[in-house]
């Protein structure tokens, strides 16, 4: 599982690890216990949010792990709602607290729009105050990297007219069978990394018969193989899960999808998420 040891550098040289725990959907009481599971396993980078509601349980699981604080990375996510300077510097304090730490690697808006009018209205300005704050807890070094999440290319032109700080990242839905590859190469270009959430995709993904097909040639799961792809598309990768088996399994990418299989999955339309379709991310609305 040596991609758990391997690392990109974000633009301000800070080393995030190619692969991730996601904690969406896992409940604050039992995001501990995963988190020390996966830190056993060898898991160094953690992502959680305000929306999840499971910083209090992230946090225990990062103090308690058994590793120093500086060999892992810690993200959380700015709430969607959010788009006013003095309640992104509240709720910047607050995720500080809940986590019970002194610093984050990384935090993010969690969506240009709020959650309930996601690609709707403009929030250009509400995006440009909590960008602020989190441009001063940067350079107060109580976040060591700020980026943003969901941002298409017109949020990013739009608060870059207005910040001082590129965003490190942009975490974005990111899977074979849905491949913004426009919006790669924009993030590219400005040295913004792309973190792909979901790369396992929901609903009938896993029985899609190209890529069940796809991962017996390589003697895979569709899982491993999806991680992989977006491992090899340059993002960090971040499935999510509090299955121990499934950690590992998920780490087990130690393989090379071919060049013209790559462009197989790029240029794949699979986008039914089942029961996630209610969420805004999977709507696009």
């Amino acid at each position: 599982m040596t991609i758990l040891n391997e690392t990109y550098t974000l633009s301000n040289g800070v080393q995030i690890p190619r692969l991730g725990l996601g904690t969406w959907f896992i409940d604050d009481d039992q995001a501990a216990g995963a988190v020390r599971e996966a830190v056993g396993i060898g898991y160094r980078n953690i992502d959680t949010a305000q929306a999840y509601g499971n910083e209090r349980g992230v946090g225990e699981g990062v103090r308690t792990a058994g590793v120093p604080r500086d060999e892992l990375f810690v993200s959380t996510k700015l709430a969607a709602e959010i788009k006013d300077h003095d309640r992104a510097v509240a709720a910047i304090d607050g995720s500080l607290e809940k986590l019970g730490l002194d610093y984050v690697d990384l935090m993010l808006i969690h969506s240009p729009q709020p959650w309930d009018d996601f690609r709707g209205d403009d929030y250009a300005e509400g995006n440009r105050q909590a960008w602020r704050a989190l441009e001063e807890a940067h350079k107060a070094g109580r976040i060591r990297s700020i980026g943003v999440s969901n941002f298409l290319q017109q949020d990013l032109e739009s608060l870059l007219r207005g910040a001082t700080v590129t965003p490190h990242v942009n975490q974005l839905l990111v899977h074979a069978g849905n491949t913004p590859t426009e919006l790669l190469a924009y993030c590219a270009d400005r040295q913004i990394l792309v973190e792909a959430y979901s790369p396992i995709a929901h609903g009938e993904i896993l029985r899609n018969a190209e890529l069940v097909a796809m991962a017996e040639k390589y003697g895979v799961t569709v899982p491993q193989l999806c991680i992989r792809y977006t491992l090899q598309l340059g993002t960090v990768s971040l499935p999510k899960t509090s299955n121990p088996e499934h950690m590992r399994s998920n780490a087990e990418v130690d393989f090379e999808i071919s060049e013209a299989d790559m462009d197989t999955l790029k240029n794949l339309h699979a986008q039914d998420y089942g029961d996630s379709s209610v969420f805004p991310v999977y709507s696009g609305r």
